[in-house]
């Protein structure tokens, strides 16, 4: 796109912040920070999408914008660290990915605006005041997970295998949002006459303990509960699953993406993209953070690898497969 396009598109944006469309207009590269928990390759995707927003808003890389991004590798003691370094790299805002990274943000700094990829309940972490009006320098998208959300992926794996009777849920033992979703999977469970047995997941004692009480308990399919140790731990679960020959179904699409059989829940390469329009209102078009909604997931996505599917020696129900957003076929 050349300049005069350029500008052209952010003509609503010059008569509501003329400061910032001169800055833009003098060449002014802004840099973005992104702070996640999870390496550059994981989250490849996700960027991607935002990186497309931040294009079709009429950014271009390299010459309106650059990202710094830093991953914590899982470590949630990492991120003020990681924090501290992009405030002195001088950047104009940051892009967080879950409630730890925004969190450290926020407590890191007061001035820089924080925009949340994603989040937990924003309100319960003390993010925001409000969502209709966060207040302070945090806004941005949460994932409005209803806990329901998380019975219902039992529900599927019940479809899935009718004979169900013992499934395994992991999560991170110190995510207050994974046991909200783990009392929702009790019920259900109750309601289905499915046996729970909760492996939890913690560091620093790791994962090993959790994948031996698995085994030991003989369970059937297993739960994988998003959250910043199981996220940041993917390829670890995925494997599991795989070397034990257990169905699971994860709560977000990556986990399929890399081998994983099933996942259910928040299309995150629709919040990274939505994230650049809150990155774009507050550096371009002068937006303060605590006058900007928060918004919540609003687009869901039930996806199946069949190539995992056949390598278990599961026939997927043809109203499961229906029902997906993407069946992943070899």
């Amino acid at each position: 796109m050349d300049r005069r396009a350029f500008i052209g598109t952010l003509a609503s944006g010059l008569l509501a912040a003329p400061l910032a469309a001169e800055a833009q207009k003098a060449g002014k590269l802004y840099r973005i920070g992104v702070l996640d928990s999870v390496g550059l390759a994981a989250n490849q995707a996700n960027l991607d999408a935002f990186r497309q927003g931040l294009r079709d808003l009429g950014h271009v890389e390299g010459q309106h914008f650059v990202i710094e991004y830093r991953s914590a590798e899982g470590r949630a003691e990492r991120f003020p660290d990681l924090v501290t370094e992009l405030v002195r790299l001088k950047v104009d805002i940051i892009v967080t990915r879950g409630t730890s990274a925004a969190l450290a943000a926020r407590h890191i700094t007061e001035t820089i605006p924080i925009v949340m990829a994603s989040s937990g309940d924003p309100i319960f972490a003390g993010l925001v005041a409000s969502l209709a009006r966060p207040g302070g320098n945090v806004t941005g998208l949460h994932l409005g997970v209803p806990p329901a959300l998380a019975g219902k992926r039992l529900r599927l794996l019940k479809e899935l295998i009718p004979g169900l009777s013992r499934v395994g849920v992991f999560l991170d033992s110190g995510d207050v949002s994974a046991h909200l979703m783990m009392r929702e999977i009790e019920m259900v469970a109750h309601a289905t006459g499915v046996q729970l047995h909760n492996l939890g997941a913690r560091r620093p004692v790791g994962l090993e303990p959790a994948f031996e009480t698995a085994v030991l308990d003989r369970v059937d399919a297993l739960i994988v509960v998003e959250g910043l140790l199981t996220v940041a731990d993917l390829p670890r679960f995925v494997g599991f699953a795989a070397m034990s020959r257990l169905p699971a179904i994860y709560g977000l699409r990556e986990f399929v993406d890399a081998g994983g059989l099933m996942a259910y829940g928040p299309d995150l390469r629709d919040l990274f993209r939505r994230a650049a329009t809150y990155v774009h209102r507050i550096i371009l078009e002068g937006a303060r953070p605590a006058d900007l909604p928060v918004e919540r997931a609003t687009k869901f996505e039930l996806v199946i690898n069949l190539k995992t599917a056949k390598a278990l020696g599961l026939t997927i129900p043809p109203s499961l497969l229906q029902r997906a957003d993407q069946v992943i076929d070899p």
